[in-house]
């Protein structure tokens, strides 16, 4: 599950300390980009927050940063250089490879198959192994806060990207075959945020309006679960996150409430309605039921939308945050990193849900990392080339992965591969 602040590739995109922060795939560890470098925290216990690592000084600007799931293997780009991904082995302090695109890197996705890069126009499949280009997505709709999402399961390994910029049109391909899955129109306007459950056969969206979140089945594409966050005002969802069972989803956006459902379905034949007779009640709930199917299809869909489950109540607003339900301590928890530099950990009651109770806030951020300055943004061209390649110490690998093996220094992108 990776979940980051979407859009804070400059200095002027974030008002607040973090530029990045993303949670790794099973949610064991948050990884924390800021204006000093990077910060690995160990996701374990609710009373402590373990630092894993911190490169403070050695790479600073960090605007992404992506660990691949308990592994020494990190993936980073800073600002001062927007166009080079880093691939380091952060045990060992040392950088394994470096690739530069022709544009800027907004979004960077890791499973154990491959790693997956996002510019505005275009994807590059990299095999994680030796970080070879396999395929590249070209000509892909304007897609300037780089959303798209990587399953982790290696026997259904996904990538959803958006296939439109002007309706919220979902292309899902299978990055092990290399081939175009479906094709899902989940959405009447642009697409805000989308993720895949761990087992990759359930995908959940959410559209830049933000009022209806909808839960898809994978590959074909059915509607499973449609819920409604609310109608007083559109709001930007930014973080969509499943259970690791996939039995509820949170939803956060730039507003002071996270959103829990329940990802389950009515089943009206084991627990049927008492008939009422011929009480007022009983002659109520028949007409109510009866008239759904006369009225128009936007207001049949509103009542047949589901409503949260649980809330996270948060002591800010307006904030980017990101959020994820996970196991500490063998109970359910939701989790919420923002801008400002805090971690939230709130509880979550499976059976009876209702409003999260806040167990702990951590700080992420040192005093000196606060006011550090801000680096001038590098520029780049508006043309499309392939990466360039630059390996300093290839025999260097990250302990879930396999050793990488030299590649040429330019790799040349293969025409025939592309869509």
């Amino acid at each position: 599950m990776n979940y980051n602040l979407a859009g804070c590739h400059g200095p002027g995109n974030t008002s607040g300390n973090i530029l990045f922060a993303n949670f790794n795939q099973d949610c064991t560890s948050l990884a924390v980009g800021t204006r000093n470098g990077y910060q690995l925290y160990a996701l374990s216990a609710v009373d402590s927050l373990e630092s894993i690592y911190d490169n403070e000084g050695e790479t600073r600007e960090v605007c992404l940063v992506d660990r691949l799931f308990s592994s020494s293997l990190v993936a980073i780009v800073s600002i001062s250089a927007p166009r080079k991904l880093k691939v380091c082995h952060f045990k060992k302090g040392t950088e394994i490879c470096n690739y530069s695109y022709s544009n800027t890197i907004l979004a960077v996705k890791l499973n154990r198959l491959r790693l997956v890069v996002v510019l505005e126009e275009s994807l590059y499949i990299h095999n994680i192994r030796d970080m070879k280009v396999l395929h590249t997505i070209r000509d892909t709709p304007n897609n300037p806060k780089g959303l798209c999402c990587l399953s982790v399961n290696n026997d259904n390994s996904l990538l959803a990207y958006p296939g439109s910029s002007i309706i919220g049109e979902v292309q899902i391909f299978d990055v092990t075959s290399l081939k175009a899955v479906s094709t899902i129109n989940a959405h009447n306007t642009p697409l805000a945020a989308m993720s895949f459950n761990t087992s990759a056969n359930k995908l959940a969206t959410a559209s830049g309006k933000g009022t209806v979140i909808r839960v898809f089945s994978i590959p074909d594409g059915q509607k499973l679960f449609e819920f409604r966050r609310g109608v007083k005002r559109c709001v930007s969802i930014g973080s969509l996150a499943f259970s690791p069972d996939a039995k509820f989803l949170c939803a956060s956006s730039n507003t002071e409430t996270v959103h829990i459902f329940k990802l389950e379905q009515a089943n009206v034949d084991k627990n049927p309605v008492p008939d009422e007779g011929g009480s007022w009640m009983g002659y109520f709930n028949k007409v109510l039921t009866n008239s759904a199917s006369y009225l128009p299809t936007q207001v049949s869909d509103v009542l047949s939308q589901g409503r949260d489950f649980a809330t996270v109540k948060l002591p800010f607003s307006s904030l980017r945050n990101v959020c994820a339900i996970t196991v500490l301590q063998k109970l359910p928890r939701v989790l919420i990193a923002d801008e400002e530099g805090y971690l939230y950990i709130y509880n979550l009651d499976p059976s009876d849900g209702g409003e999260c109770t806040l167990l702990r806030q951590h700080s992420l951020l040192r005093d000196s990392a606060e006011n550090a300055p801000a680096g001038p943004s590098a520029s780049h061209p508006d043309s499309e080339s392939p990466p360039h390649f630059h390996s300093s110490s290839m025999d260097e690998s990250a302990d879930d992965v396999e050793p990488m093996i030299p590649a040429t220094n330019v790799v040349a992108l293969n025409d025939s591969a592309t869509e």
